[in-house]
């Protein structure tokens, strides 16, 4: 899969990184190589299902798709 980021230099210093596509999914770091590292474990965890929050009705199916 490839998804787009937007590297932004900040302020302080470094970068901020965040990902247009999943709101709230961002991060930051102090070089080009640290930023994408951390966006990447960051949408990651984003995309990381939470089993939790599945409602369990009759007849549903749950499916996993590699993209």
């Amino acid at each position: 899969m490839k998804i787009q980021i937007v590297l932004e230099p900040s302020d302080e210093g470094g970068y901020t990184v965040y990902v247009p596509s999943l709101p709230g999914c961002i991060s930051e770091g102090d070089t080009v190589d640290e930023a994408m590292e951390n966006i990447r474990e960051a949408i990651e965890l984003y995309l990381e299902p939470v089993e939790d929050d599945w409602i369990a009705i009759e007849g549903i199916l749950v499916k996993e798709l590699a993209l």
